[in-house]
């Protein structure tokens, strides 16, 4: 058998049941596909299940506000998707009347939609033969072929989409594009792949060679920048707190937050309280201040390291604009403040 008649006939048998699977229509692909970007499957599913919910079409999510699409997404990370997301939903609603370009050039003009997810989208929906390559297919293939070119770099990119393109049968793209990324979610894993098991083991190139382990190769990503974050949680008489949206661009974007001091390297309660007392709620009479936790929590992002501190702050009086707590939860937050509002 070819190789891709072998992998089909994998995938027929080992497939997931997922709830974006079985359809053609390009609205839940392309939901799942956003959603599958730097997010395991089984965390990705109940947010998928919740946005088709709420938002079973694109004209649905087009006349969503913002703050609902990110409310729902809270907690899956990397906030420009939502965004990208939405404004993409509303062009393809009230420019395009609700129909999603119908092949993979026109698909890579959306806001949001690079490469892969083009390619998904185009061959699970409208069957064209262009291939997906993600991180499960740089690893089938480079380890099947044995190719030991930096995944990291752009080259090695085309490279592998030529050789995937090569292989891809041209009456069946969307199956093949499933199975070889199924292939390697399932069976070809990064770490301890059970090769004996494999229905590749008598040909795969690594498996020979003794290389499974070392491929595919990947250079080493740039440094974390470690961030110190400092939450100020002011409650007034009234049991009011202070939040403001993050406006700038940045991680977060768009999101709320209690009011910040980023420092420099993590500081003590002299330092805080005197920055507090001479920076904050001058409006008002600070009667005390509490560090809530005196040690970090560690906040791990893909470039970056947040070390935060919550610290309470008790106000005489009323807070200006101040929120009370069950208004305070209808806000989207980053996952870390929302985990703090839901304990305090």
């Amino acid at each position: 058998m070819t190789f891709h008649n072998s992998l089909i006939a994998w995938y027929l048998q080992n497939k997931r049941d997922l709830p974006w699977r079985n359809t053609t229509n390009p609205y839940p692909i392309w939901l799942s596909e956003i959603m599958l970007q730097q997010t395991r499957v089984a965390q990705g599913t109940p947010y998928f299940l919740s946005f088709v919910e709420a938002f079973p079409t694109v004209f649905d999510l087009a006349n969503a506000n913002e703050e609902q699409v990110l409310k729902l997404w809270q907690g899956l990370g990397y906030y420009s998707r939502a965004r990208n997301l939405h404004q993409t939903a509303k062009h393809i609603a009230f420019d395009l009347n609700g129909q999603f370009p119908n092949n993979y050039k026109a698909l890579l003009k959306l806001k949001g939609i690079g490469e892969y997810t083009a390619a998904a989208i185009a061959s699970f929906s409208f069957n064209e033969a262009v291939p997906v390559v993600d991180g499960n297919v740089f690893r089938v293939l480079a380890r099947y072929f044995d190719i030991e070119s930096d995944i990291a770099l752009a080259t090695t990119k085309k490279e592998f989409t030529a050789l995937a393109s090569e292989l891809i049968p041209k009456n069946n793209p969307a199956l093949f594009n499933q199975a070889i990324m199924e292939f390697g979610a399932l069976q070809c894993v990064p770490k301890n792949p059970d090769c004996s098991q494999c229905i590749f083991r008598n040909s795969c190139a690594a498996l020979q060679k003794k290389k499974v382990h070392i491929l595919p190769i990947k250079s080493k990503k740039l440094k974390v920048k470690n961030r110190f974050f400092n939450y100020l949680v002011a409650q007034d008489e009234e049991k009011q707190t202070l939040i403001q949206k993050r406006t700038h661009k940045g991680i977060w974007h768009n999101l709320y937050e209690f009011p910040l001091i980023e420092t420099e390297k993590e500081e003590g309660f002299d330092y805080m309280a005197n920055n507090i007392r001479n920076h904050f709620f001058k409006e008002n009479t600070i009667t005390n201040i509490l560090e809530f936790n005196p040690k970090s929590i560690i906040h791990k992002l893909s470039h970056q390291h947040l070390h935060i501190k919550f610290w309470e702050i008790t106000i005489k009086g009323k807070i200006e604009k101040g929120i009370n707590k069950e208004d305070l939860k209808k806000y989207p937050f980053p996952i870390v403040i929302h985990n703090f509002i839901e304990k305090d």
